[in-house]
């Protein structure tokens, strides 16, 4: 079994390690939505491995899949409704991994995080079902028996990020935090979330540089807008807590392929994510700004790298020139 997995699979220990800290994240998913969460996982899973497998041996003539096409499928289930049907849940993932990986000249070489490629793919053109949810909170280890906790129907009660967008109400804050709200599968726990990214950056996998610029980018572009009075935008520690923008910091936005490479332009690159999250997420149609705003920033990364590079180059060329005078 293990010689027939290193046959066909290249062992990234990087992706190993993201994958733990995703493991408390999906069984906190299962509790909370029921065993349907892990069955989406399984056959998004599924259909990106035969998509990468497809691709890497017709295209670029390579019998191996990475990694990477397990994370890059478990991060796009988890910014899912346990509500969305299979056939949708599959078709996005096929589209990110072959739009957002594999045309760009598969493994290590995507501009955009094919995640979020599909995960927009699908918001954009089902609309409808990307906004159910459960109704209430998941009661004791009984979730653990449920195929879906509780049913779920088409007059779901509103994410918290919803219910401030069309009604101006916030939520508990302790329950924003643990994660017993409406939401996506794994988008919930905010304290789970942060045990990620600790764990992420002491293994020194995850950018600290990213996520705490990105964090702050949301924080001050937020508090700002409170100040002027602008009634969109709520207070920034509801902000934090509500929807994927943690999620997204973590886990997105320091994808180490799409994101900058420089620690220069990976601070710039995190200011831009926040900043632009908190401005759609108030003032656009789309309730959720993160995944354009991560998918917006990998726009840029190269071109950040570059200056930085271009300016360190210049300034050692211009030091060059003094000594030798």
């Amino acid at each position: 079994m293990f010689s027939a997995y290193k046959k066909y699979f290249l062992k990234q220990k990087m992706m190993r390690s993201v994958m733990l800290a995703l493991l408390p994240i999906i069984i906190f998913s299962v509790y909370n939505f029921g065993w349907k969460a892990l069955a989406l996982l399984v056959f998004n899973i599924f259909v990106a491995l035969i998509v990468e497998f497809i691709c890497e041996k017709n295209l670029y003539k390579k019998n191996k899949i990475s990694e990477a096409a397990i994370i890059t499928a478990s991060l796009y289930t988890m910014t899912l409704p346990v509500s969305i049907p299979f056939w949708m849940s599959g078709l996005g993932i096929a589209f990110g991994l072959f739009f957002g990986k594999e045309v760009f000249g598969g493994f290590g070489k995507n501009v955009f995080n094919p995640a979020l490629v599909g995960r927009v793919f699908i918001y954009v053109n089902f609309p409808v079902p990307l906004t159910i949810h459960w109704n209430e909170a998941a009661k004791g280890l009984s979730s653990f028996t449920r195929w879906v906790n509780p049913a779920i129907d088409a007059v779901s009660t509103a994410t918290p990020m919803l219910a401030f967008k069309n009604a101006g109400e916030t939520g508990n804050l302790f329950n924003l935090f643990l994660g017993n709200i409406p939401g996506a599968i794994g988008e919930t726990s905010k304290l789970l979330i942060i045990l990620a990214a600790i764990y992420l950056i002491w293994k020194k996998v995850a950018s600290k540089e990213i996520i705490l610029s990105t964090v702050i980018g949301f924080l001050v572009t937020s508090l700002f807008f409170n100040l002027i009075g602008a009634k969109s935008v709520p207070n920034p520690l509801f902000g934090l807590m509500t929807g994927g923008f943690l999620f997204g910091a973590v886990f997105m936005a320091t994808d180490p392929i799409s994101a900058p490479k420089t620690n220069e332009a990976k601070i710039f690159y995190g200011l831009i994510i926040g900043m632009v999250a908190v401005i759609i997420r108030g003032f656009a149609l789309f309730s959720e700004g993160m995944m354009f705003a991560v998918l917006i920033g990998n726009i840029f990364a190269p071109i950040m790298d570059y200056v930085v590079r271009s300016r360190k180059k210049s300034k050692k060329l211009k030091k060059q020139e003094e000594a030798a005078k």
